[in-house]
């Protein structure tokens, strides 16, 4: 079963009607992340949870980490290669993938 952390942007009330469909729920406010930080919400959500927010700025935190990839790995993308990340290290593969 897929479980899920609603952020913030969504109303508490959302988690509510998503366990009486059967599904594993839980807002940011029933665990006291209310006013936390995105980076602290999804290092809640990392382990176990699916994380589903609305919020308005969650977009920047997607485009800060895209522009500071490209930015970081500009010459080995501009020469072809697949570049994947995570909060810890920025793996390059030279095209074609073998």
């Amino acid at each position: 079963m897929i479980r899920v952390l609603l952020g913030q942007g969504l109303a508490p009330r959302t988690a509510e009607i998503l366990r009486r469909h059967g599904l594993d729920a839980i807002h940011v406010s029933e665990i006291g992340l209310e006013r936390a930080e995105d980076i602290h919400i999804l290092e809640q959500a990392r382990n176990d949870r699916v994380c589903v927010t609305l919020d308005h700025d969650f977009h920047a935190h997607q485009a800060g980490l895209i522009e500071s990839v490209c930015t970081q790995c500009e010459t080995a993308l501009s020469e072809g290669a697949a570049v994947s990340a995570d909060r810890k290290s920025i793996r390059i593969r030279r095209l074609p993938l073998r």
